[in-house]
């Protein structure tokens, strides 16, 4: 089986941590040359210090709470570079209920998820098209096929973006690019952390307990790491997974009900 993406470059997006973290380094295991898309320009640097051949990586510093600025940078960036690989990552909306959630937090998470997906895609597009190879895979969320109780913004704008998805696979298939969702489960990421620290504050109960119940959702009784999650992309990445598109990949340990 053809896991080899020497040659290949990568943009991954919040790769300091978590999922994104872990798939930067799977890929650059796995040979390809990564564009590194984050926040926080010093952990970016850092990050690539840990990473195989560190001078084939590099990296661009921008927030995507400003569409109109990562645009621009992003577009400027890569204009001279060749991109095989787009991994869209970012963190999830704050919890919270869907009746309760203000407009500006739809939009908010809109911008920040479809609408940066939607730049980041633009713009390598046709340099997948040329390189006659591309792999866009999104980092969503089980709660596409299964609504998350207490994440109503996330699990709306989740279903946007899925959606989104289908269509651009229908659309590039043809230029041998593939789009693919992976879908995590309960992953022991900051995020993660953030959410069960949020449940035992407001139930009372102590966060540890909060943490076995989820992970107790699943048949495997577990919570997943972030290189488990980071696999799954990186396969789906791969030349392997060249006639896999325009799916969903729910990586969760069995949790999510439906098939």
């Amino acid at each position: 089986m053809d896991l080899d993406l020497s040659g290949k470059t990568a943009v991954v997006c919040g790769s300091t941590q978590g999922i994104g973290l872990a798939t930067a380094q799977e890929l650059a295991h796995l040979g390809a040359n990564l564009i590194l898309v984050s926040r926080n320009e010093e952990k970016l640097k850092t990050v690539i210090q840990t990473l195989p051949h560190p001078e084939r990586h590099c990296h661009l510093a921008v927030d995507f709470t400003n569409p109109a600025d990562l645009e621009t940078k992003f577009n400027a960036f890569i204009a001279d570079k060749a991109v095989h690989i787009l991994v869209n990552n970012t963190g999830g909306p704050a919890g919270g209920p869907v009746n309760t959630a203000g407009t500006e937090e739809f939009i908010n998470a809109f911008n920040q998820h479809l609408i940066c997906n939607h730049i980041l895609v633009q713009a390598v597009r046709d340099k997948m098209k040329e390189a006659g190879y591309g792999r866009i895979i999104n980092v969503i969320s089980t709660s596409v096929k299964q609504p998350l109780p207490n994440l109503g913004v996330s699990n709306t704008i989740r279903g946007a973006v899925a959606n989104w998805s289908k269509t651009l696979a229908n659309e590039l298939g043809e230029f041998n690019i593939t789009v693919n969702n992976v879908l995590p489960g309960a992953t022991d990421t900051i995020r993660l952390k953030t959410i069960i620290e949020n449940k035992a504050n407001k139930t009372g109960q102590a966060a540890e307990n909060v943490k076995t119940e989820m992970a107790n959702a699943s048949p495997m009784k577990r919570i997943a790491q972030p290189y488990e999650v980071a696999n799954a992309i990186a396969f789906l990445a791969s030349p392997a997974a060249s006639y896999i598109n325009g799916i969903n990949v729910p990586v969760d340990g069995g949790r999510t009900k439906s098939l």
